[in-house]
């Protein structure tokens, strides 16, 4: 199975993203992006989940404790 982002969360700034992504079967993590106007690369990995998970809601609950502005954009 190829990775496949089954959720992206954006901050009010369009400058930084969490992506959750599905890795394989109950296999889930997350990678927190930025991306600068001024440059054309696009979106760059800042910092990851140190591990893999079961279920995609224990991947969005350990980004949530690891990613400051997270939990002020997703009041789930």
């Amino acid at each position: 199975m190829s990775r496949v982002v089954t959720r992206s969360i954006n901050d009010q700034t369009g400058l930084r993203c969490l992506d959750l992504v599905q890795i394989g079967p109950e296999r889930h993590i997350w990678l927190e992006c930025r991306r600068d106007p001024e440059d054309s690369h696009g979106w760059r990995v800042v910092f990851y989940a140190a591990r893999e998970f079961s279920r995609e809601a224990e991947a969005l609950n350990d980004a949530r404790e690891r990613v400051a502005w997270l939990d002020e954009e997703t009041a789930e």
